[in-house]
């Protein structure tokens, strides 16, 4: 068996800190704070142990400029607004004693630009930090993450920016995580990751490894940033979600089914019926067998960067079943995003360019009005695939040995 096997039968739950619990603002469609913490988090523990998940997956803890974390300001110490270190051991060794593994979000390829370092290096030409990014002329040009200036990109490349990178993953390890949700992962190169893997696996061997590799928004002047194979090449003659999620094969554990997403929405959340097309089913189980088994494609309906399920469909729920349903069918681990479960929606569509439309999908949790009966279908469906994973388990562990 390998060491991060326990993977397949995750079924994560995936929440924004900010947005979770512990919200005290009133005006919660603003790009701000809104006061969710990791203290309110592990209050509402016993919430998502009910409900049956087994993995929880936290968005960025890193001190950040930004609400949601991926504007990172010190790779090694936790938010203050989202609490202390204490706070985020205490969430992990609670939800390890609620059988609860946790994940979180790590960000390698860019940082905040009011990050320290990048702050020395703009100012300081002969400054230590500025060999950590990529200026293609001192002060005001440099790579960044797309064309988003406030996220200038690290040097990877460049030995000690690499190794800061790494330890901090590493340090967050010791503290209890079981593996990273790694964020952009088409922006690093290759060696990159298998340098990253090689040094992670040394000591935390169970550690899963899953990445990001997502291409939506993504035009031919940002490749310059992205570090794909035959990037420019295989732009021309039409580069595919599916082929960008098998490049990363042997150097992550695996990547987010973005195309299982996308293949949903279209079938289910837009087409006229809500009963499981078996069409699509046998579809998608032969894509899958298409990747080598040892490679995760966890699959999801919504996230924070796109519209929620339920909005594509209309807030009809009974095509939000139907595509659950598809999900915890697949022999892949299943994601939840914080909220789906009880009926989250919203009024206006997330948009790739419009600024903080995206905040449409990362809403405060509702926990005064939820969809009860759709929450009971969820715990149902959670419990249903534990049932059959565990008889898939016991008929592995009773057949004899060859």
């Amino acid at each position: 068996m390998a060491p991060t096997d326990w993977f397949q039968n995750a079924i994560i739950y995936h929440l924004l800190i900010d947005r979770f619990a512990g919200v005290t603002a009133e005006d919660r469609l603003q790009p701000e704070f809104l006061g969710g913490n990791l203290r309110a988090i592990a209050e509402k523990l016993p919430y998502l142990e009910d409900l049956g998940i087994n993995t929880l997956w936290l968005s960025p803890f890193c001190k950040t400029s930004a609400y949601h974390g991926y504007h990172v300001t010190d790779f090694l110490n936790v938010e203050p607004r989202f609490g202390t270190l204490d706070d985020l051991r205490n969430l992990i060794s609670s939800a390890h004693r609620s059988s609860i593994r946790v994940i979180a979000d790590f960000v390698p390829n860019h940082c905040s630009h009011r990050h320290p370092f990048f702050q020395e290096a703009q100012n300081d030409r002969q400054s230590r930090y500025v060999n950590w990014f990529l200026f293609e002329q001192w002060p005001d040009d440099y790579l960044c993450f797309l064309d988003v200036k406030e996220l200038p990109k690290l040097n990877l490349d460049y030995p000690e920016t690499r190794d800061h990178i790494v330890g901090a993953a590493q340090y967050w390890l010791s503290l209890g995580l079981d593996g990273f949700r790694l964020d952009h992962v088409i922006g690093p190169k290759h060696s990159f990751w298998k340098y990253f893997r090689r040094e992670i696996k040394k000591d935390y061997p169970a550690a899963v490894l899953i990445g990001e590799a997502w291409l939506e928004g993504i035009t031919w002047r940002h490749l310059k940033t992205l570090q794909i194979k035959h990037k420019y090449l295989r732009w021309m003659f039409g580069v595919s979600q599916e082929g960008i999620q098998r490049e990363y094969y042997g150097e992550l554990d695996g990547v987010l089914d973005f195309q299982f997403r996308n293949m949903v929405r279209t079938h289910l959340a837009h087409g006229r019926g809500t009963a499981l097309d078996r069409k699509l089913q046998q579809l998608l189980r032969q894509r899958l067998g298409a990747y080598p088994e040892d490679y995760f494609l966890p699959t999801f309906l919504d996230n924070h960067d796109m519209n929620r399920f339920l909005y594509e469909c209309q807030n009809d729920t009974e095509k939000l079943k139907a595509a659950a349903r598809l999900q915890f069918s697949l022999n892949q681990p299943p994601i939840i995003y914080y909220g789906t479960e009880v009926g989250m929606t919203h009024e206006l569509p997330v948009r790739i360019d419009g600024m903080h439309s995206d905040l449409q999908a990362r809403q405060p949790m509702i926990w005064n009005r939820p969809d009860c009966e759709l929450l009971a279908f969820y715990k149902q469906l959670i419990r249903e695939r534990k049932e059959i994973r565990n008889s898939f388990t016991k008929l592995d562990d009773a057949a004899p040995s060859v």
